[in-house]
């Protein structure tokens, strides 16, 4: 959702055939923070109406020449059904406002003004259209792909392991994710989980390769009081702590072997011995594994045979983002979108600066995109802030090299050819509605209207 420079949502419509008063409330407005489009007549106001979509209140005066208020609010409503109306009226008798409502008008307010009620009641008014819109794009979310809406991406390969990551869910299958470090392994891991029907229960997480050896068994399995020096309590460990729901176990290849034989076992039976027990104890998890190794490495000697094929039913291979540069758009977009909510001003990125990031091969990918990002974000104060090249470089160093595209990629792409196959991959994944593939891009609707005629997408 596209937000203005006091994070406001949609724009507004003035129609006033007095030009000083209408002049006057546009000033009035925009200095709130709202974008306000001024129409003389009511052939003016449809004509605004159609060449900007995100006009969500209409402030339409009653008496008007050819067209009154009236007649021209039935005809915005016909348009866009979810338009806020509010009359304008110098007769402020009851029966106006009676007939105004009953004509669908959601408020009045009479002449001459109130401004400080004027203002009041527009605030009042946007909070309830800005509800609605949020509303809406949640929804869409969860229709669309509920529990993955914050995986952001447009690239057809990404596409491809979202959506066996989407059926993957609905199963109990055990999941191994590859992927190089800071590619969202975990929030896809996570994902699945919230999709799954395990939902409900715990998500419990652990990097196996941050563990201390020695501790690796008791906190994945748990231990008894006693068992060892310092144990002075009963601690269930990881997988009990996790039944019903799933365990994730980051780094899969950095555990020990006489471990994994132990894992090999709880997966089997589906229970657990606690160090320093006599009894085992029933567990049902569901297991997610990951790893930065790539597949050979993991088979050749990393992992026991047996348990690769036990942890390994369903591999899913995350994409390093200098392979989909078609992301690197989106997720700059998106990322800046997160720190304009964050700091309370408008931040974006100029086109050199994209241009830049197009060039880069992010050894650190996902997490290192937007970790430059935030470093530019976090150093300035601009209100509004563009993010430009130079500001980038400098956390690149010198060590810029242009990426390794994929091979769909391997000739010279202008910014331009990319952002406009990022537009047509977000059209398709929003089955062709523009305010779903405007979210999906992180950009306002005037935007992605504007880059359709520019790139004459249809």
């Amino acid at each position: 959702m596209s937000t203005d420079k006091e994070g406001h949502s949609g724009s507004i419509l003035v129609v006033d055939d007095d030009a000083g008063l209408a002049v006057t409330l546009k000033e009035i407005l925009s200095r709130e923070g709202y974008h306000v489009d001024v129409a003389l007549s009511a052939s003016e106001a449809m004509a605004l109406q159609a060449g900007n979509p995100r006009i969500s209140l209409a402030l339409v005066d009653l008496i008007m020449p050819v067209t009154d208020g009236l007649a021209l609010s039935d005809e915005l409503r016909r348009v866009n059904p979810d338009i806020t109306v509010v009359i304008m009226t110098g007769y402020g008798t009851i029966q106006t406002a009676v007939d105004a409502i009953k004509r669908g008008a959601e408020d009045y307010i009479t002449k001459p003004f109130d401004y400080e009620a004027v203002r009041k009641k527009v605030a009042r008014l946007m909070e309830v259209v800005e509800l609605r819109e949020r509303v809406a794009q949640l929804e869409t979310n969860l229709e669309r792909h509920p529990c993955f809406e914050n995986l952001i991406s447009v690239s057809p390969a990404m596409e491809r392991v979202l959506e066996r990551a989407r059926r993957t869910a609905d199963t109990d299958a055990a999941v191994l994710i590859l992927g190089e470090t800071g590619t969202g392994k975990e929030m896809l891991a996570r994902a699945i989980h919230a999709a799954s029907a395990r939902s409900r229960k715990p998500f419990v997480g652990v990097n196996s390769g941050a563990l201390p050896r020695e501790l690796v068994e008791s906190e994945l399995f748990g231990f008894r009081r006693g068992a060892f020096t310092g144990a002075y309590a009963d601690a269930p460990g990881i997988f009990a702590a996790a039944s019903g729901g799933t365990v994730f176990l980051d780094e899969i290849g950095e555990m020990p072997k006489d471990v994994q034989v132990k894992l090999l076992r709880v997966l089997q039976e589906h229970e657990v011995r606690p160090v320093g027990g006599t009894k085992a104890v029933p567990v049902d998890v569901r297991l997610i594994s990951a790893t930065n190794r790539n597949l050979s490495e993991l088979r050749s000697g990393l992992l026991r045979e047996d348990l690769y094929f036990r942890i390994a039913t369903v591999i899913l291979q995350v994409p390093p983002l200098r392979a989909r540069p078609e992301d690197v758009l989106v997720l700059a977009q998106n990322f800046a979108g997160r720190l304009s909510r964050r700091y309370g001003r408008d931040i974006a990125l100029v086109r050199p600066a994209l241009e830049l990031l197009l060039s880069y091969s992010f050894p650190g990918n996902v997490r290192e995109l937007e970790s430059i990002l935030e470093s530019c974000a976090a150093v300035s104060a601009d209100n509004p802030q563009t993010i430009t090249d130079k500001d980038i470089r400098t956390l690149l160093g010198d060590d810029v090299r242009p990426a390794n595209v994929a091979p769909a990629m391997e000739q010279a792409v202008s910014i331009e050819k990319m952002e406009r196959l990022t537009i047509q991959q977000a059209l398709r994944l929003s089955e062709g509605n523009r305010s779903k593939a405007a979210s999906l891009l992180g950009i306002s609707r005037d935007t992605l209207y504007r880059k359709l005629r520019q790139y004459h997408v249809s």
